[in-house]
């Protein structure tokens, strides 16, 4: 009897003598501590950093189209079939692209030799009418850098939701697996007892095998949990960016804090704040960078040009030239093609603006379902913790009937099997209670 009593109370006192997990000096991590180590080394967090980095890099490319343009050009050739006084260019004074200044009664006598001709050609321009566009291009590419860094912020938001919800995950997992430890324990001394009664033949057998079932499926749930634990774990070290298989230990959170009760407010925050709502934003503003760039083609292209030339063995060409002058390019008639083009940027900026409506209509969706989920979940954690007071009490009501031969033994079991339960449902819903505050906070577009 006294050893049925130490089970008992063994069973009423295991949630007070409970240690935080880590007291025997293991490697203990606090929720804080993931999150910055996720927010730091998370590979996902790092490329998306990287990928800011890359358009930033890009906007300083496209500063450079500002500045002139240097070029070098150099021809070495050689006669396959040399003759004297080749008329190459046909007598037509005009038949070269620059003006080379020599006589027209050379032009029928340039001497080919057998040694070999070297042309050298250096070109500096130096846009003007494009400076326009190149403006647009730059602001364009700017928009794109803070595309790329509300998506780092996205990822972030989405790294930290997934390290608490791990966090959590891996505490309910944890409680779960105390409390399936401590029936082991409470189950194994019964087994030992019936097995004595039942050699004094003061017990059935159909209750001895009772126990061993409910140990036997005491001990399997105990091996499901170990295992889920330990891919939890994993997960939380991948997030964390470090060996997967770094041991460590969790703390217990703390009771649920007082609720965010202002919904308009966190509606507005969320539209402010949230990076798929400013990205969209961006979106339409990139859109209409990209289409006032396609206007800008209409403009004709319009350069300083400052070129210098050297000829060797090319007789009669002088060996130095140099020509200073403006160029102007423009496509006059192009079939419509520009035209069709702008009409399809244009048909993609009133794209980007739906989107971006319809996205400022989703976040409002999802910070309405976050803000009742939350008030839901902190309902049920009320409730459970309820059931929880009530099932101890029960318990120790049963016990002290138990002591005093008013109430069986199949009673305290049932007692203690009801407060084991209300345990697990009390740590579950505080899990459901955080991981619901933590989606809440990342709806309304919360960096913590």
């Amino acid at each position: 009897m006294s050893i049925i009593l130490f089970c008992i109370f063994m069973a009423l006192a295991a949630p007070a003598l409970a240690q935080p997990p880590g007291a025997g000096g293991r490697n203990v991590l606090g929720l804080e501590e993931a999150v910055q180590t996720a927010l730091r080394d998370n590979r996902l967090v790092k490329n998306a950093s990287l990928e800011v980095s890359k358009s930033e890099r890009q906007v300083s490319a496209a500063r450079t189209r500002r500045w002139p343009v240097l070029e070098v050009m150099m021809f070495e050739d050689w006669w396959l079939n040399p003759q004297n006084n080749q008329n190459i260019l046909g007598g037509v004074s005009s038949a070269l692209p620059i003006p080379i200044p020599i006589s027209s009664s050379s032009l029928g006598n340039i001497t080919a030799s057998p040694q070999p001709s070297v042309y050298l050609t250096g070109f500096l321009t130096q846009p003007l009418s494009q400076q326009y566009r190149i403006g647009l291009n730059i602001s364009m590419h700017q928009v794109m850098v803070e595309i790329a860094q509300e998506k780092l912020r996205a990822q972030r938001q989405k790294t930290v939701n997934d390290v608490k919800s791990l966090y959590y995950g891996i505490l309910q997992t944890q409680s779960m697996l105390e409390t399936v430890e401590e029936s082991i324990r409470f189950l194994t001394e019964m087994d030992r007892l019936e097995k004595r009664y039942l050699q004094e033949k003061v017990k059935l057998k159909s209750e001895s095998l009772e126990v061993k079932a409910k140990l036997a499926q005491s001990e399997q749930q105990q091996v499901t949990l170990k295992n889920n634990l330990a891919t939890q774990k994993e997960q939380l070290n991948d997030l964390m960016g470090r060996n997967v298989l770094t041991e460590f230990v969790v703390n217990p959170v703390p009771e649920a804090t007082a609720l965010e009760n202002d919904l308009e407010g966190a509606r507005t925050r969320a539209l402010k704040q949230r990076p798929e709502v400013r990205e969209a934003r961006l979106m339409t503003k990139q859109a209409e960078y990209d289409r006032w760039i396609k206007q800008a083609e209409y403009i004709p292209n319009i350069s300083f040009s400052l070129s210098y030339a050297r000829s060797v063995n090319l007789n009669p060409i002088p060996e130095n030239m140099a020509f200073a002058g403006f160029m102007m390019t423009w496509e006059i008639w192009d079939w419509g093609r520009k035209y069709h083009e702008l009409a399809a940027k244009t048909a993609t900026l009133a794209q980007t603006k739906n989107t971006a409506r319809e996205t400022e209509s989703q976040v409002v969706i999802d910070v309405n379902a976050k803000f009742r989920n939350l008030q839901a979940t902190r309902s049920q954690l009320k409730a459970s913790r309820a059931s929880q007071v009530a099932a101890r009490e029960k318990l120790k009501e049963e016990t002290d009937k138990f002591k005093n031969d008013t109430a069986l033994l199949k009673d305290v079991l049932q007692a203690q099997t009801e407060l084991a339960k209300a345990d697990s449902d009390y740590q579950k819903a505080l899990s459901s209670f955080w991981t619901a505050k933590a989606e809440f906070e990342k709806a309304t577009g919360e960096e913590k």
